[in-house]
């Protein structure tokens, strides 16, 4: 199975024991950075931020999945190899959850065990998406498509539509979208533009299949 997935992408490149340690402890370390990050901006009054974090509003923004699939995404394509892309993404969103989480519970005070657990059960199949997203920056068909998918999937995060209306969550959000567009761009401005086409409508199927707002 992995010598037919290694034929969708280029060859798995060789690294260290030590640099290998060394890019996942940075890794986990941006996402405990990140989460705690997150829980001091959410505890902070908003009429108490900068004006442009106001109008950007970054704490609702960093409260929703978009930002965080995007920096997903990212860890696993420019990974090393598919079983690295899962390891450093789970070690990511187990730092960001725990340090999100200490935070939440030691210095704010309060535990949403609700949505803790949505964010732990995410966590725990995040490995699994990152060997998959790995893959699609191959030159093949499956991976024109795993692109596309990962494209619908950050489109219906950034954005909300439907019969007559169509808007973005946030300026943010769409910056986002735009930015997973860039990282997943093709070898060519047509692979692209189909690449986008085909996530885009993909992205209005899984709004009917799965009209839900992360």
């Amino acid at each position: 199975m992995l010598n037919f997935l290694n034929n969708i992408r280029c060859v798995e490149k060789k690294i260290s024991l030590k640099r290998q340690i060394i890019n996942t402890a940075a890794i986990a370390l941006l996402g405990i950075t990140l989460g705690a990050l997150s829980k001091f901006l959410d505890t902070v009054p908003v009429n108490h931020l900068p004006t442009l974090l106001q109008y950007l509003d970054v704490t609702n923004f960093l409260g929703r999945f978009a930002i965080w699939i995007f920096i997903a995404v990212c860890i696993s394509i420019y990974s090393l190899s598919s079983i690295r892309a899962a390891i450093n993404v789970l070690l990511f969103f187990a730092g960001m959850i725990l340090s999100y989480y200490l935070y939440s519970t030691f210095i704010a005070g309060f535990f949403p065990k609700s949505y803790a657990m949505v964010w732990v059960g995410f966590t725990v199949v995040s490995p699994l998406l990152a060997f998959i997203c790995w893959y699609a920056k191959g030159q093949s068909r499956i991976s024109l498509f795993l692109s596309a998918g990962i494209i619908a999937v950050l489109f219906n995060m950034s954005f909300v539509y439907g019969i007559g209306y169509f808007n973005s969550l946030s300026l943010l959000e769409a910056l986002t979208f735009l930015c997973g567009c860039v990282v997943m761009k093709r070898q060519s401005v047509i692979s692209t533009v189909i690449m986008i086409v085909i996530g885009v409508a993909l992205a209005f199927v899984l709004n009917i299949a799965v009209p839900f707002t992360f």
